[in-house]
């Protein structure tokens, strides 16, 4: 498997991990206590930089650090448009098409040199 694929692979694991840590508590832990959730939402973050954290390191071999991040920006925007959709159901905007091609934009730019 390619050094690339890893860390995509990495980065979209950890972001699902760090989407349910931000944002998932909205959802499943309104009800609870605030420090019930910041505490669960600790909990998942653990397992987020498990995966993160290697990611960086075999990202950080082959990418410059804009360019890692770049690429972390996009994941993230890929795993939350359908975490954002299909778990909290809010609906499909428009908006989501012109982020990501702001997104795109942003890769472009980044990895053109």
């Amino acid at each position: 498997m390619s050094a690339i694929v890893k860390i995509v692979l990495l980065l979209s694991a950890s972001n699902l991990f760090m989407t349910f840590a931000w944002y998932g508590h909205l959802k499943t832990l309104r009800s609870k206590a605030l420090l019930v959730a910041i505490l669960v939402s600790w909990g998942i973050a653990f397992f987020e930089y498990c995966l993160q954290v290697p990611a960086n390191r075999i990202g950080a071999e082959i990418m410059t650090l804009p360019q890692l991040k770049i690429l972390q920006e996009c994941v993230t925007l890929i795993v939350f448009v359908p975490f954002a959709v299909l778990y909290m159901h809010q609906p499909v905007k428009l908006d989501f098409l012109w982020a990501g091609l702001c997104i795109l934009g942003a890769v472009y730019f980044i990895f053109r040199s």
